[in-house]
C-alpha cells in the first residue's frame, strides 16, 4: 500500500491565498457574466471588518468622554455674533479646534498612570497619630526609600530649596556648609564650605547654577560648586525667592531694600526702599510673581519690581509676623504670629477667611503643597493642615516631632515629599497626597537628560516674560496695551518721517476708452477731497462745541458754589456787594 501524502502544514495567510487562487472567487459575476457591482453598506448594516478573526466591534467609534471632564480643558468664553463673513468664519475655525483640543486633553487624562490620594485611618483613629515610621512600612520600598534622614549637628540650622521638578534638593547651613544632591538616588553633586555666615540658599532656574547670601554679599555657584559671580551690590541678604518665568532673583536685605536681578543678563532691574525695618519673612505669588513681605509691626505688603510703593498693605496681625505662604492658585495666603494665630485671607478681596490658634507655639515657617496641604513648623513639632482654605480643621491632617527646632520647610514637587531642615540636620518626612501625581514632561520633567535641559533653557529664554508686566491682574498678560502701541506708532512716524499705515489718497478707477479723461479724473479727485474737508470741518465745529460746553458747565458749577449762602443768590437777583464773593 502506499503512503498517504501528508499535506504540509499552512499558515493562515496560504490558506487565503488558495481559495482565493481562482479569479472568479476574487469578482463574483453574474449569468451573463458581467461582474457584480458591490452594494455601498447602508445605515443599520454591519461592517464586518477586515480582520482575522472576523468578529464585529462591539463598541464602534471613538470612546465617549464625560462632558465634566471636558469642561475642565476649556479655555476662554464663545465669542458673540460677529457681521463680518470672514471673521465669522476665521473664528468658528478656532472655536472648533479649541475645542477639539479639550476634547483630546480629556482623552489623554485617562492614560496617566499615577491617581491622587491622601492618607485614610482605620475607623476612629486619627491620621495626625500616624508616625511616619509605620507609613514608610506600609508604602512600597521605592516610596519607602523617601523618607530619610541627614544627620548633619556641626553647622546647622540648616535653609533648603527644591528644584522645579523635584529631583535636586540644595541645603545651606548656617555655619557655611552647602550641599548639592540627587536626593531620589542620594547622589551627590557638590559640597563646599564658604566659610562664612550662611542666611539663604535657592536654586535658579535649573540645577546648574544656585545662589547663597553669605556674610556681606550675594554669591552665584554653579553644581559644581564653583563660584561665578559675587555680587557687592545685594548687601547682607536675608530671604531670597526666584520668579521662574521671569529669570529675576528677588532678595530681602536685613537694612529693609528689596532688589531684584536678572539671571539671564545679570544686571539689577530694580532696588526699592521698603522703609519696613529688617526683611526676614518672604514669600512669592506663583500666579503672578508678586512679592509679599512679612514686616514686625504685624502688616504684609505686596510688591512689584515696577512700583516704588507697595502695591498693597495688609493688617493681619497685633504682633510681627513671623511666616507666610501663598497657594499655587495665587488666590488664599496664609500667615503665622507671635500670637500663635493662623490666618489665612483671600487675595482677590483682602479679607480674612478664617482663624486658627495653634496649641502649642507660634508657627516660625509655612508653605502650601501643589494639592492645597499646608504645613506649618511650631518649634521642634511639623504640622500638616488638610482642607485649610475650606474651613479651619479641628486637628492636623499628619503630626512629627524632630530632635531639634525646625529653620526651614519646603514641600517637593510632584512629590509626597516635605523637607525640613533643622539644627542637626534634615528629615525628609511623607506626607500622603501632597504633590501632583503627574508632571508635564515638557514644562518639568524630572528624568530629563542634558540635552533636553539645554533645549529647555532656550526655551525658556525665548519664553521670557519681561518684568514691566508684572501685576496684581494676572490676565493683563493677555491683553494688548493700546497706549504703548499708539507711542510706538508715533515714534515711528517721527522716525521714518511718514506714516508706513496711513491710508493711501483717493485714486480715481479707470473707466471705459472716451470716458476717462484728465478733466475727469481731477474733478473727481476734487470731489472726494472736498467731502473729506467737510467731515474734518464737521469733527472739529463737533469737538470745539463739547469742549465749550464742558468749559461752560464748570463755570456754572464754580458760579453755584460761589453764591451759595448769600442773600441775592438765594432769591436768584444780582446785587452790588456780588462781586465781593469769591
Amino acid at each position: 500500500m502506499e503512503k498517504e501524502k501528508k499535506k504540509p502544514l499552512q499558515r493562515y495567510w496560504e490558506a487565503g491565498a488558495e481559495a482565493v487562487s481562482d479569479p472568479k472567487a476574487i469578482k463574483p459575476q453574474k449569468e451573463d457574466g458581467r461582474p457584480k457591482k458591490k452594494r455601498m453598506p447602508r445605515d443599520g448594516d454591519q461592517v464586518q471588518p477586515e480582520g482575522i478573526s472576523g468578529k464585529v466591534d462591539p463598541f464602534p467609534g471613538p470612546a465617549a468622554i464625560p462632558p465634566e471632564k471636558v469642561e475642565k480643558f476649556k479655555r476662554g468664553t464663545k465669542q458673540g455674533p460677529v457681521r463680518d463673513r470672514r471673521l465669522k468664519r476665521r473664528l468658528t475655525s478656532q472655536e472648533e479646534k479649541a475645542q477639539s483640543a479639550a476634547k483630546q486633553a480629556a482623552r489623554m487624562e485617562l492614560l496617566l498612570l499615577e491617581e491622587p490620594g491622601f492618607l485614610e485611618g482605620d475607623e476612629g483613629e486619627d491620621t495626625c497619630t500616624i508616625s511616619q515610621a509605620d507609613i514608610a512600612e506600609a508604602v512600597d520600598l521605592a516610596a519607602g526609600a523617601k523618607r530619610f534622614e541627614l544627620k548633619l549637628d556641626q553647622f546647622g540650622p540648616y535653609r533648603l530649596s527644591y528644584t522645579r521638578n523635584g529631583r535636586h534638593l540644595l541645603l545651606g547651613g548656617r555655619r557655611g556648609h552647602v550641599a548639592t544632591l540627587d536626593w531620589q538616588t542620594k547622589a551627590l553633586m557638590c559640597e563646599i564650605n564658604v566659610m562664612e555666615t550662611l542666611t539663604d540658599v535657592t536654586w535658579l532656574h535649573s540645577e546648574s547654577l544656585f545662589a547663597a547670601s553669605q556674610g556681606r554679599w550675594l554669591y552665584v555657584y554653579d553644581s559644581q560648586g564653583i563660584e561665578l559671580h559675587c555680587l557687592k551690590r545685594f548687601h547682607r541678604v536675608q530671604r531670597m525667592e526666584f520668579l521662574p518665568f521671569h529669570f529675576l532673583l528677588a532678595t530681602a536685605s536685613d537694612s529693609g531694600f528689596l532688589q531684584y536681578l536678572d539671571v539671564s543678563v545679570g544686571q539689577e532691574v530694580s532696588c526699592i526702599l521698603t522703609k519696613g525695618g529688617r526683611l526676614g519673612v518672604m514669600a512669592q505669588n506663583p500666579s503672578n510673581a508678586i512679592v509679599h513681605l512679612g514686616h514686625s509691626n504685624g502688616t504684609v505688603t505686596l510688591w512689584s519690581p515696577n512700583v516704588k510703593e507697595p502695591l498693597a498693605r495688609i493688617l493681619c496681625h497685633r504682633s510681627a509676623v513671623r511666616a507666610l505662604a501663598v497657594d499655587p492658585s495665587g488666590t488664599y495666603m496664609a500667615t503665622s504670629g507671635v500670637d500663635r494665630k493662623l490666618h489665612v485671607y483671600d487675595l482677590r478681596s483682602f479679607g480674612r477667611l478664617h482663624s486658627l490658634l495653634l496649641p502649642s507655639a507660634a508657627a516660625g515657617q509655612l508653605d502650601f503643597s501643589q494639592r492645597g496641604l499646608l504645613g506649618a513648623a511650631c518649634q521642634d513639632v511639623v504640622q500638616v493642615y488638610k482642607d485649610i482654605l475650606l474651613g479651619p480643621p479641628s486637628k492636623p491632617y499628619l503630626c512629627h516631632a524632630l530632635p531639634r527646632p525646625a529653620h526651614a520647610l519646603r514641600f517637593c514637587p510632584f512629590e509626597d515629599v516635605l523637607g525640613v531642615g533643622h539644627q542637626d540636620g534634615f528629615a525628609s518626612l511623607l506626607v500622603p497626597g501632597a504633590g501632583e501625581p503627574n508632571f508635564d514632561a515638557l514644562e518639568s520633567n524630572p528624568f530629563r537628560s542634558k540635552k533636553q535641559r539645554q533645549e529647555w533653557e532656550v526655551k525658556a529664554l525665548l519664553e521670557k516674560i519681561p518684568f514691566e508686566l508684572i501685576s496684581m491682574d494676572s490676565g493683563q498678560l493677555g491683553t494688548v496695551d493700546a497706549i504703548s502701541m499708539e507711542q510706538r506708532q508715533k515714534e515711528r512716524v517721527e522716525r521714518l518721517g511718514f506714516d508706513p499705515e496711513a491710508k493711501e489718497g483717493f485714486r480715481p478707477r479707470k473707466r471705459m476708452k472716451g470716458r476717462d479723461s484728465a478733466a475727469h479724473r481731477l474733478r473727481r479727485k476734487k470731489k472726494v477731497a472736498a467731502e473729506e474737508h467737510r467731515a474734518a470741518i464737521r469733527k472739529s465745529i463737533a469737538e470745539k462745541e463739547a469742549t465749550a460746553a464742558k468749559a461752560q458747565a464748570q463755570r456754572t458749577e464754580k458760579e453755584g458754589k460761589g453764591g451759595k449762602g448769600g442773600p441775592s443768590s438765594q432769591k436768584g437777583l444780582r446785587s452790588a456787594l456780588d462781586r465781593f464773593q469769591k
